[in-house]
């Protein structure tokens, strides 16, 4: 067994997201999926999970999870004994990107919120697949039960979150950097990047895969997890 392994889910998104992981990962560790719903800031969640996470922890984050994932090693590395970040993205939010939050976020205040996701979650963030429909279906019922109240807060934080590349140079832990390959809204070439500006990282690309890899290649990504827990720890 080793540390215990905290997942953080993505954008409108809850412990389903995770459903194979939790499942094949849970049976030599302890796995733990954190809610990222509080704060209207990434420093404010981030925050708000350090004061309820284990002491030290392996820590994998998908989309905005991984952003969030981010801000906990950079605020708090001594407590992250390794680090995924699956399907992310280490920038700041350009101006265009920022502003194009609000009239999602006013649609969602006026009883919208379906069709803000259905339109966020385009068809091409899957990669083609006998199971895309399905999935899509699972992503809408997380995003209904979560809620517009969460949308907002959550649409807040990614419009003012931070540029992240710097405290990627300065991660020192086994590292692993993970998106399917078809993933449009986060693409292959920025995890080349990202993989590249943390000493000693892994670079896994999921066929078969877009955004959503823990739904859309189980198997696959369990697999580059388990691989991922098994590296040597990083001796402090």
């Amino acid at each position: 067994m080793v540390e215990p392994v905290v997942l953080l889910p993505g954008l409108m998104c809850d412990a389903r997201l995770f459903g194979p992981q939790i499942a094949d990962l849970s049976r030599d560790n302890t796995v733990v999926c954190a809610p990222i719903t509080g704060g209207e800031r990434i420093e404010e969640i981030a925050s708000g999970l350090l004061d309820v996470l284990p002491k030290r922890f392996a820590l994998a984050g998908l989309s905005m999870g991984g952003i969030v994932a981010m801000e906990i090693i950079r605020r708090a590395p001594d407590r992250v004994t390794r680090l995924a970040l699956m399907d992310t993205n280490p920038l700041a939010e350009t101006p265009q990107q920022a502003a194009a939050r609000d009239p999602q976020i006013i649609r969602a205040k006026a009883g919208k919120l379906d069709q803000v996701m259905r339109e966020e979650l385009k068809p091409n963030y899957l990669a083609p697949g006998p199971h895309r429909t399905e999935i899509l279906h699972l992503v809408m019922d997380m995003a209904h039960g979560l809620g517009v109240d969460v949308f907002v807060r959550q649409s807040r934080a990614l419009q003012k979150r931070r540029d992240q590349q710097g405290t990627l140079r300065k991660i020192a832990v086994p590292t692993l950097v993970l998106c399917g390959e078809y993933d449009a809204l986060c693409p292959v070439k920025r995890h080349t990047f990202m993989a590249e500006l943390i000493p000693n990282a892994q670079l896994a690309v999921i066929e078969e895969a877009g955004h959503l890899p823990t739904l859309e290649a189980p198997e696959a990504t369990c697999e580059a997890l388990r691989a991922w827990l098994r590296q040597p720890l990083v001796l402090r």
